[in-house]
């Protein structure tokens, strides 16, 4: 029985075929350089190449990790708050300026969608408010955020 050659029996991907397959994993979806890096990183021939390679996508603009963070932050807004998405973003490997940018458009706005799509009445109880406002800080909310969008909804 032939037995299947596993990524770490393989030898290395010369240069072209690193690029290929990065490529491939970047036509599939946007990617952050260290998700790529962590990606590619089994089968570079070594981590000098690797971070050639990785330069070379970034300097024709095939890699880019504010583009990444912009549609990583999009894809997550209809769910998650600011602090969820920077807490993503960090963990893709986006520096943290880029990934305070991108989280922190239009939070208020965010967070009552979330909340009509989810409660589709108006709160009238104690109770009622503090279930909406642990389910806000669950998503990501700031207390400041939720604090305001509750109160004004108190108001109406």
């Amino acid at each position: 029985m032939r037995r299947r050659a596993s990524a770490a029996d393989a030898a290395p991907d010369t240069a072209q075929e690193l690029k290929a397959r990065a490529l491939r994993h970047l036509a599939r979806r946007e990617h952050s350089r260290a998700e790529l890096g962590r990606k590619l990183a089994p089968r570079a021939e070594s981590p000098e190449a690797l971070e050639q390679l990785l330069d070379a996508l970034e300097a024709r603009k095939q890699l880019s990790n504010e583009r990444y963070a912009e549609l990583r932050a999009h894809q997550l807004s209809r769910k998650y708050g600011a602090a969820r998405i920077r807490l993503d973003l960090k963990s893709k490997g986006v520096a943290a300026d880029i990934a305070e940018r991108v989280a922190a458009e239009d939070e208020l706005a965010r967070a009552a969608s979330i909340l009509q799509r989810k409660y589709r009445s108006p709160a009238t109880t104690r109770e009622e408010i503090a279930r909406r406002m642990r389910f806000l800080q669950s998503r990501g909310f700031s207390h400041d955020t939720i604090r305001r969008l509750l109160s004004s909804a108190d108001a109406d």
